[in-house]
C-alpha cells in the first residue's frame, strides 16, 4: 500500500499536480517522514545511533497508540554519507512523497536546502545544529533549530569555564583555543565566541582540523605550543575520538577540554576508555534505560524482534537524541491535527504551523515518556527554538555523570545577534519580515 502510494504520489508530482499529493497520502491514511542518514562512511558510527533512534520511536509509536489519532506513521531512508550534495539528492528524491518535515542530520546540507524548502514548504528539523540565526521564525519561516543552536552551546560553555574560573572577569588573559571540524558545522560557534572574547578579554586561538578528521598532528601540535587554558572541541565522528588520542599523546590535560553536544556521546570516548577520563562535554539530554519512552521501546519493538540496531545501544546518548527529534516532530503532527483535523493526514505547511506551535509542558513530557530525559520546550512565531538549556556531562573512563546543573544561553547576547544576522540573510535573499497576521495562519 505505501509502495502503491507513494508511485500515484510521485506521478502527481511530476505531473505538476502537486496540491493532489496531501489527498493521495490523506486517503492512505500514512504520515510520512523521510529519514536522511548516514550509515556509511566516516561520520557512521555517530550517524547511526542517532537514525536508529529515529526508527524505533516511529515503530514504538505505530506499535503502542496506532499511530497518531489512527495516522500510521510511515518512513523511507536515505544514505547521505554527511556529503550535502547526496543530501541534497535525497531531499529532491524524497520531497515529492508527501513528506512531513526533514532532518538533514548536518549542518552543510542544512545551508544547501534552507533555501529550497522557502520554495517547496517544507520545514526543517535542525535540533542542536543548523543555523543559529534559523532561530528567529520572523524571516526563517521553515527552519526549527529546536533546543539550541552552536550559538547557545558556545555560550553555555563559556559561561561554565567562567564559573570554574569565579566570575568573567578571570578570564581576562586566559587562552581558549577552538579546535573545529573545517566545514559550516566548526565555524558555526565563532562568531558567538568572538563576542564573548570582546567582552571579557581571553585570546581565542582557532584552530582548523581537516575533514573528516582522522589527521590532527598539525592542529595538536599548535595546542602544545600556544598552551590554551582551556580547549573547546567542535567535532563530529572520528575526529572526536582522534582528538582525545592526540590530546593524550600531547599531554594536554583532558579535564580542560570541552566539547559541544555532537562532541560528547559514547563512539567518541569508548575506544579511548581511560585515556579520555575527565573530558567533558554539553549534553543536551540523558541516557540510560530508565525512562519510561525507553523501556517502551525495549517492550514495543526490540521485544518484537523489531529493533532498528542492537538492543544495548537504546538509551545511549545519540540514540535518545534521535528519539527526541522524532517525537518533536511527531508532536508537531499532533499538535497539528488540533487545528487541522485529527485523524487526518497532515500536510508539510500544516505540520510547519505544528512545529511552530509545540507546548510540551513538563506534564506533556511526563505523559510521553521523557520525563527527566529533556527540559520542557514551547516555541512561537518568533522563537524556533523553544529552549536553550543544557549541562556538562564528564567521561569517568566507563561512563557518562552530569557535572553541572542546567546552563542557559544569555539571551541578552543570543537575541541581538540573531535579529542581526537574520536581518542580513533577508536582505541578501530579498526576504520581507513575516507580517503579524502571517504568524496566526
Amino acid at each position: 500500500m505505501k509502495l502503491k502510494t507513494f508511485a500515484i504520489a510521485g506521478a502527481l508530482t511530476a505531473l505538476g499536480l502537486t496540491g493532489l499529493v496531501s489527498e493521495a497520502l490523506a486517503q492512505a491514511k500514512e504520515q510520512f517522514f523521510p529519514l536522511l542518514v548516514y550509515r556509511t562512511g566516516p561520520y557512521a558510527p555517530n550517524g547511526t545511533p542517532w537514525a536508529n533512534g529515529k526508527q524505533d520511536y516511529i515503530k514504538m509509536i505505530n506499535a503502542r497508540d496506532g499511530g497518531v489519532n489512527g495516522v500510521k506513521i510511515t518512513f523511507e531512508e536515505c544514505e547521505t554519507g554527511y556529503a550535502t550534495d547526496k543530501g541534497v539528492e535525497c531531499y529532491e528524491r524524497l520531497k515529492g512523497k508527501g513528506a512531513s518535515l526533514f532532518d538533514p542530520q548536518a549542518t552543510g546540507i542544512t545551508f544547501a536546502l534552507t533555501d529550497k524548502v522557502i520554495k517547496d514548504k517544507i520545514p526543517l528539523v535542525t535540533l542542536g545544529y543548523g543555523l543559529s540565526a534559523s532561530q528567529d521564525g520572523g524571516v526563517f519561516k521553515w527552519n526549527f533549530p529546536l533546543m539550541g543552536s552552536y550559538w547557545t552551546a558556545a555560550d553555555m560553555l563559556i559561561q561554565h569555564l567562567a564559573k570554574k574560573e569565579g566570575g568573567f572577569d578571570k578570564l581576562k588573559g586566559k587562552k581558549i583555543a577552538l579546535v573545529y571540524h573545517d566545514s559550516p558545522f566548526g565555524k558555526e560557534p565563532m562568531p558567538l565566541l568572538d563576542e564573548r572574547q570582546k567582552m571579557h578579554g581571553f585570546e581565542l586561538i582557532k584552530i582548523p582540523v581537516t575533514a573528516p578528521g582522522v589527521e590532527q598532528k598539525s592542529a595538536w601540535l599548535q595546542v602544545r605550543q600556544q598552551r590554551p587554558d582551556y580547549v573547546l572541541l567542535w567535532g563530529w565522528g572520528v575526529m572526536n575520538s582522534t582528538a582525545l588520542k592526540e590530546a593524550q599523546a600531547t599531554g594536554f590535560p583532558r579535564e580542560k577540554m570541552y566539547g559541544v553536544w555532537w562532541a560528547g556521546a559514547e563512539p567518541d570516548v569508548k575506544d579511548v576508555g581511560e585515556g579520555a577520563k575527565g573530558y567533558n562535554a554539553l549534553a543536551l539530554n540523558t541516557s540510560g534505560q530508565s525512562p519510561k519512552v525507553i523501556q517502551d521501546i525495549l517492550k514495543y519493538v526490540h521485544g518484537k524482534g523489531e529493533g532498528t540496531g542492537p538492543k544495548d545501544e537504546v538509551g545511549s546518548v545519540l540514540y535518545t537524541r534521535g528519539l527526541i527529534i522524532q517525537m518533536l516532530g511527531i508532536e508537531a503532527v499532533r499538535r497539528a491535527q488540533e487545528r487541522f483535523g485529527k485523524g487526518k493526514v497532515m500536510t508539510a505547511e500544516q505540520v510547519r504551523w505544528g512545529l511552530e506551535n509545540l507546548a510540551l509542558d513538563q506534564k506533556r513530557l511526563d505523559a510521553l515518556g521523557f520525563a527527566g530525559v529533556l527540559r520542557p520546550i514551547s516555541t512561537s512565531c518568533q522563537d524556533h527554538m523553544g529552549s536553550t538549556w543544557a549541562r556538562v556531562h564528564t567521561w569517568d573512563g566507563a561512563k557518562w555523570n552530569f557535572s553541572s546543573d542546567w546552563l542557559q544561553a544569555d539571551e541578552q547576547i543570543i537575541k541581538p545577534m540573531v535579529k542581526s544576522a537574520a536581518d542580513k540573510y533577508a536582505g541578501e535573499k530579498k526576504l520581507e519580515r513575516r507580517a503579524p497576521a502571517d504568524c496566526q495562519s
